[in-house]
């Protein structure tokens, strides 16, 4: 990805604390269980050019999400860490299925890479 003095934080939350996050920001009801906030976006990207942006992952939707499909717990925190950045760097599912591919292969690539 190429950003090697890229900054970004990481936030670990229950649902309680995503669903407000999820509401007040993205005006949707409920908790989800990954929320990304990309900084390299906007009128004033340009004041912290090194900061990323911030990845909120919910540990409660980490930990059921995990034993629905029979991965260890820290799997799936790095499949939602993964996706979080990815959104960071602009990568989306929800606008096209093309996309949505295309974000797929590369966090495969990237989970590769860590495991």
């Amino acid at each position: 990805m190429d950003f090697p003095d890229g900054e970004i934080s990481i936030l670990l939350v229950d649902d309680p604390q995503i669903a407000t996050l999820n509401q007040k920001y993205l005006d949707r009801q409920g908790p989800t269980n990954v929320i990304a906030f990309a900084m390299l976006e906007g009128e004033f990207s340009y004041l912290t050019p090194h900061l990323l942006g911030d990845v909120v992952i919910s540990m409660d939707a980490a930990a059921r999400e995990a034993q629905d499909a029979g991965l260890s717990r820290a799997r799936r925190f790095d499949e939602l860490l993964v996706h979080g950045i990815l959104h960071l760097f602009g990568y989306d599912h929800e606008d096209s299925e093309k996309e949505a591919r295309r974000m797929e292969k590369k966090s495969r690539a990237l989970l590769e890479l860590i495991t």
